[in-house]
């Protein structure tokens, strides 16, 4: 049976995971009538780390959504393992949730349609024209598009803004495990080649991501590395099969063209590393929905900027201490000795403090890595 497109919306979202959600439930909180079109069947699965920042969870808790217990594990801050090294550091404020994805998909589509916003699902849109999309070979009338379509964006090459600063693209994979948590932190292990998160996403249920610069990634090659984790995850049962993907540090020149924006990874990225993509795209999504109903997209663009400044810098001190076994090294003795050094990393990492509060978190940093 055909389907009946509307004549017009305000706002068409091309793409139906966490971003183009969450930007359609900020839109009709705005009053604007939202079409989500996307070609997947739902849920919508994808590699990442399951774990949601406490920044993350506030942006959530900002759109309505709220996530509870029943339905992901709470973790109080992160670890460090590099080796016979350990660091660690709660939260300085706030929940962080460890979430399977697709429950956490489940979630923000259910919300986003009892927000009024009509959800398609298996309905690819085919290209962009003056007056909208094609969906089907039809035209759907929209005052704005979303292009919520991920790191592969084809909306943001339709739109004429895929231009960016090249950075190496690294690859990751992901798999779950069914054994008791042992610890309320996400551990991040730190190795050779590559690293590994471990969330809890349930009380018996750990997700394992590994993130590595080399591009034919093998999940067991990767895990064999590191002696201890594979040793808590002995004799535990897979509940999924490895999925992979790619991350990269992605900072376009423009974010929006005309009546067309970008949102989420499409909007340009992070480094897995940080664990930041997610809350960024929760971050971005009320921006958009204010600057489309005041219709001020250049206001989105100068926002957007200011929302990349601080995950990008994290991403690319993570990414030296990823590249470099002895800086790493050194770190990880500063974090052990200091019993500050690595609590104010994190809150920097969370967004938690001023501007001067990280140009003297990262002077402090330095000297002692410089003493080390």
């Amino acid at each position: 049976m055909s389907r009946r497109f509307p004549n017009e919306v305000d706002v068409l979202v091309v793409g139906g995971g966490p971003a183009g959600l969450a930007t359609a439930i900020a839109a009709r909180q705005r009053g604007l009538s939202v079409l989500v079109a996307d070609g997947a069947t739902p849920s919508i699965d994808k590699a990442c780390g399951e774990g949601l920042m406490p920044d993350g969870v506030e942006a959530l808790t900002r759109l309505g959504v709220r996530i509870v217990e029943s339905q992901a594990r709470a973790f109080c801050g992160i670890r460090f393992i590099n080796g016979g090294q350990r660091a660690e550091a709660r939260f300085p404020r706030g929940t962080a949730y460890g979430i399977r994805r697709t429950v956490l998909h489940r979630i923000l589509a259910a919300h986003a349609a009892s927000a009024g916003a009509c959800l398609w699902w298996r309905t690819p849109v085919s290209g962009l024209c003056a007056e909208g999309a094609l969906m089907a070979g039809e035209l759907v009338r929209a005052r704005w598009v979303v292009g919520a379509d991920g790191a592969g964006s084809r909306v943001r090459r339709w739109a004429r803004l895929d231009v960016h600063e090249r950075k190496p693209i690294r690859v990751a994979a992901r798999c779950h495990y069914r054994v008791a948590p042992w610890t309320d932190f996400m551990e991040l292990h730190w190795g050779k080649h590559a690293q590994v998160y471990v969330t809890a996403v349930n009380d018996q249920e750990v997700c394992v991501a590994v993130i590595s610069n080399k591009p034919r990634l093998r999940f067991d090659d990767v895990l064999a590395e590191f002696t201890e984790l594979r040793g808590q995850l002995r004799d535990a049962e897979r509940t999924s099969s490895a999925r992979g993907g790619i991350t990269v540090n992605r900072k376009l020149r423009r974010v929006y063209n005309e009546n067309v924006a970008l949102v989420g990874d499409a909007s340009g990225g992070v480094d897995a590393i940080t664990g930041e993509g997610l809350c960024l795209a929760f971050q971005q999504a009320p921006i958009l929905a204010d600057c489309l109903a005041a219709g001020d997209l250049p206001h989105y663009q100068a926002e957007h900027s200011k929302l990349m400044r601080r995950p990008l810098l994290m991403a690319q001190l993570m990414l030296l201490m990823a590249h470099h076994s002895r800086l790493r090294q050194r770190a990880m003795q500063v974090f052990e000795s200091s019993a500050r050094s690595f609590p104010a990393m994190l809150s920097m990492h969370v967004g938690v403090g001023s501007a001067r509060d990280y140009v003297t978190n990262g002077i402090s940093l330095g000297w002692q890595l410089l003493k080390a």
